[in-house]
């Protein structure tokens, strides 16, 4: 009887040290600086950007989001605004997934955040899933807050009894390394974390889209695209 019992907990350990973190792979027929991380440059603005560089605590985000590192370059003439709302990872199904603000990662706004679908649908027109209030034990969460278990790979009825509780999100390693907001002026460089909606179980390859907005006027004067594939 007892090891009928212990055959369950077993199984959910063998496939929690089974499990994969999705991560972003730049395309092979992609530029890249000499170190191989992709970049694309347009009116003297060179984007480079790295999906894999996570090393930051949790050690587990890109199972529930997907960090994408960037480092912006001004060599134009204009002043070049820095802002997440300028940033979206475009999916192979048109779902557009904004980068997630620093209050946002705290809250329900993990689900269809930014995207392009309509409410509570996903580009195909079926039931989006939503997150909803409870106790969480998976990576991001715990204690009582916001948790949708299908962001959660060690989700089962086995989980606690292996899943230490992590910290709530954003941590302070997320905060410190996420990219600054301001102004980025003629021959600056900046350098920091994006923070998305995980892609891993939705998308096949999606492309990192920045719009380069002039900070004095507002306008916008280019857009730089960015390719990668999915890889769990």
């Amino acid at each position: 009887m007892r090891t009928r019992a212990f055959r369950p907990l077993l199984a959910a350990i063998l496939s929690a040290g089974c499990a994969t973190t999705p991560t972003l792979q730049p395309l092979a027929t992609s530029p890249t600086t000499p170190k191989g991380a992709p970049l694309a440059q347009e009116q003297g603005v060179l984007l480079v950007a790295r999906g894999d560089s996570w090393r930051g605590n949790p050690s587990d985000l890109e199972r529930v989001l997907t960090p994408v590192e960037v480092r912006l370059e001004n060599h134009g003439e204009r002043p070049l605004r820095i802002d997440t709302a300028d940033f979206a990872l475009v999916g192979a199904s048109r779902f557009e997934y904004a980068a997630l603000k620093s209050e946002q990662l705290s809250d329900a706004s993990l689900t269809g955040v930014g995207g392009s679908g309509a409410d509570g649908q996903d580009v195909n027109g079926e039931e989006a899933v939503g997150v909803a209030p409870g106790f969480a034990w998976g990576p991001g969460f715990y204690g009582m807050g916001w948790y949708n278990p299908l962001y959660d790979p060690f989700y089962g009825p086995y989980a606690y009894w292996y899943r230490p509780p992590p910290q709530p999100l954003p941590t302070r390693d997320m905060l410190r390394e996420a990219l600054p907001q301001g102004t980025l002026t003629p021959g600056g460089t900046t350098t920091g974390f994006l923070y998305f909606q995980s892609v891993g179980d939705r998308e096949s390859q999606v492309t990192l889209r920045a719009r380069l907005v002039d900070a004095r006027t507002g306008e916008q004067f280019g857009t730089l695209d960015i390719p990668f594939h999915v890889r769990s």
